[in-house]
């Protein structure tokens, strides 16, 4: 198994939930593949547990991944930790359980990448600061972007750090999104289809940056290259 290479040119390319199409989203075994390969930077998402942790999951709960009906906001870490995940073959191993946000920091910041945080769900500001404490403990908060679909956190995170990269993730291609984004100096982190020249031109004559998001095919990703997107994310592009 391996990535597609692509011409990339200037775009710097990021594993979305690790190396995906590899290894199991979201465990250290894909976020290790994807330190060994030339992405720029590692996508994960991060959600509070029961008891205050900061745990890796995209899902509010462990059914894809694991066949289990446990709710990551509801379960302590312990708990999820004792649960397998499954690896790209649909069995459990051994080694694939939920990560904590200071399994992926390390990785990173051992291998040189950028984390590409998502802030998943509304994460309350006392959370907010103990995430970026855990980041900072670990030396990689200036390697570090903020991402969410929650304005909020990123305001949140803008507050107690100005200088934070941040960038929204929209869910939709709305006049909002754009205001948002310039009055708070708040890059885009928007979907490969909604993209258009005049979007990518509006950001960067703002003095900020376009990551898409979640281009997997050759055509997609020299599309958005073309138009001269700064970030590509992808589950099997390099």
């Amino acid at each position: 198994m391996d990535t597609v290479k692509i011409e990339r040119g200037n775009c710097r390319m990021i594993a979305h939930r690790g190396a995906s199409a590899l290894e199991a989203e979201n465990t250290v075994a894909a976020f290790v593949a994807a330190a060994n390969r030339s992405y720029w930077g590692i996508e994960t998402d991060v959600r509070v547990t029961k008891d205050g942790k900061y745990a890796i999951s995209h899902d509010d709960t462990l059914t894809r991944m694991a066949g289990v009906e446990l709710k990551v906001e509801e379960a302590t870490l312990a708990e999820l930790q004792a649960v397998r995940l499954f690896d790209k073959t649909g069995k459990t191993r051994s080694d694939l359980v939920v990560p904590t946000l200071e399994d992926y920091i390390s990785v990173c910041h051992r291998y040189g990448k950028r984390s590409v945080l998502e802030l998943k769900g509304d994460i309350a500001p006392e959370h907010v600061a103990g995430i970026l404490d855990v980041i900072e403990s670990a030396g990689h908060f200036e390697d570090t972007v903020f991402i969410s679909f929650r304005p909020q956190n990123l305001l949140n995170v803008k507050k107690l750090r100005p200088m934070a990269e941040a960038q929204l993730l929209p869910s939709e291609n709305a006049e909002w999104v754009m205001k948002y984004c310039l009055e708070n100096r708040i890059g885009l982190d928007i979907h490969h289809t909604y993209l258009t020249p005049e979007i990518v031109e509006m950001v960067h004559k703002a003095g900020l940056l376009v990551n898409c998001w979640t281009v997997d095919t050759p055509a997609y990703a020299a599309r958005a290259i073309g138009m001269g997107v700064d970030f590509i994310t992808t589950n099997t592009l390099e």
